[in-house]
């Protein structure tokens, strides 16, 4: 596959979407019909924040989007899910990358300061349960990961979780607990997930923050390590750390990109967002960024270790960019 993807519908599809905005933004020249000259002519900025999880994806997408508007910058930086929610519920950034939707409580900041916005999905995710490459287990049930996490566990040993075949070595040995700190997405997401309720869980684990390498390296140097991290960090550590299986009740499904694309990778399965407000909708090179990501997301992911979406979702996708465009 060649490094971009430049096909004639996604071309015409960021000039219809920059002429219909053209109007909008004072320091932009209108947007002549040739792509070439559209692609010189651009200027702007976007200001993105918000999740760990995405901001690889979208590190990959500023680059490959500059590479072709070279007179837009976009910035990509890291808060959090809920740090970059903070940011753009006042107006301080352009666009937020999230790992979950977005919370009741962030809907209200936004609304009480006048931010309006929609997201689209650009990748498929899920998290994976890692644990040290020595551990025998082959696989676990969601109520067997909840019976370690979930609040006021008594887990201490690996011989305390119901229903495992350890061998004698193994029931004695102490589950060390490694996760991200509560502004994650994946917090939020895996909480809710196998804890039934968002922020549920027990408090004597080793908080990475929003360093999910950390937890890699957490869980590959202790041999009853276990914890959770994003697919994709998942992806680019398959030599350090063991992903479970997981039996959601149709037998032992392993963490792979094809099982996480297919849906049956189950209840860790989930999205992955880019959140826009109207403000910067209302400017052409945003417009064209969210689009040029979406109709690249494929490649993009591929680029970045992620999931790619499907053809049928990049549509959905795109015809929701130009509804939040005004087409």
């Amino acid at each position: 596959m060649q490094k971009f993807s430049r096909s004639v519908a996604a071309a015409a599809a960021i000039a219809l979407l920059l002429a219909a905005c053209g109007g909008t933004d004072d320091a932009t020249e209108p947007v002549p019909t040739n792509d070439s000259s559209a692609e010189e002519e651009l200027t702007g900025s976007v200001n993105v924040d918000g999740s760990s999880t995405v901001g690889p994806f979208s590190e990959v997408a500023a680059e490959l989007f500059m590479e072709d508007f070279p007179g837009v910058r976009v910035t990509v930086a890291i808060s959090g899910t809920g740090g970059g929610f903070e940011k753009f519920c006042k107006g301080e950034t352009d666009a937020s990358n999230a790992s979950r939707l977005i919370k009741e409580s962030e809907e209200e900041l936004c609304k009480t300061n006048g931010i309006k916005y929609d997201y689209v999905q650009v990748a498929n995710d899920a998290l994976s349960v890692v644990v040290n490459n020595e551990n025998p287990i082959a696989c676990m049930t969601p109520a067997q990961v909840q019976q370690i996490w979930d609040a006021g566990s008594t887990v201490t040993v690996w011989g305390d979780i119901d229903g495992l075949d350890l061998p004698a070595e193994w029931v004695n040995e102490p589950v060390i607990l490694y996760g991200p700190g509560s502004d994650s997405g994946t917090f939020d997401y895996f909480t809710e997930e196998i804890n039934g309720e968002k922020g549920k869980i027990r408090n004597d684990y080793t908080d990475i923050g929003e360093d999910d390498t950390a937890a890699v390296v957490g869980v590959s140097g202790t041999r009853g390590g276990i914890g959770y991290i994003p697919f994709s960090y998942y992806q680019e550590a398959t030599d350090q750390v063991k992903g479970l299986p997981i039996d959601d009740g149709n037998g032992c499904i392993d963490p792979t990109p094809e099982n996480v694309g297919n849906l049956t990778y189950t209840p860790l399965g989930r999205g992955l967002f880019t959140y826009f407000s109207d403000v910067a909708l209302k400017k052409p090179e945003t417009i064209a960024f969210a689009t040029h990501m979406v109709t690249n997301a494929q490649e993009i992911a591929n680029l970045s270790d992620y999931v790619p979406m499907s053809d049928e979702q990049i549509a959905e996708q795109l015809a929701k960019i130009d509804t939040l465009a005004g087409n």
